[in-house]
């Protein structure tokens, strides 16, 4: 079992910026990439980025060029730097991590945390 514990969101203007933190523990030896996505009100949630252990990143194309996805395999953490943000960036932003053990891959998540982009 893995445990993410999120942080980092709130209200800001459009333009500005938020980095949000996710902090795993718990089973993490099996942790094979860790990311972030987001559920809008009224719509489904979505992939905005993730980042395996060797070092490749995804990006949903709505955010390239603002956001920024890192990690510290230390801290056993995962990081997303948001510059740049707009109205439609607002919803509600999810840890994830995927895990592989012994073939068996999991997906957990976080508990959510909330972004709001005012105009």
């Amino acid at each position: 079992q893995v445990h993410l514990v999120e942080s980092g969101g709130g209200l800001v203007q459009a333009g500005g910026s938020l980095r949000l933190s996710c902090a795993a523990s718990g089973s993490i030896f099996g942790l094979v990439a860790m990311g972030w996505y987001r559920q809008a009100p009224g719509k489904q949630r979505e992939l905005v980025s993730t980042t395996t252990n060797g070092g490749t990143t995804t990006y949903a194309d709505s955010v390239k060029g603002r956001f920024t996805i890192s990690r510290d395999n230390a801290k056993n953490a995962v990081y997303l730097q948001m510059n740049s943000l707009k109205p439609e960036d607002t919803a509600l932003y999810f840890c994830n991590a995927e895990a592989d053990y012994s073939g068996h891959g999991v997906y957990y998540w976080g508990q959510g945390t909330q972004v709001t982009v005012s105009s």
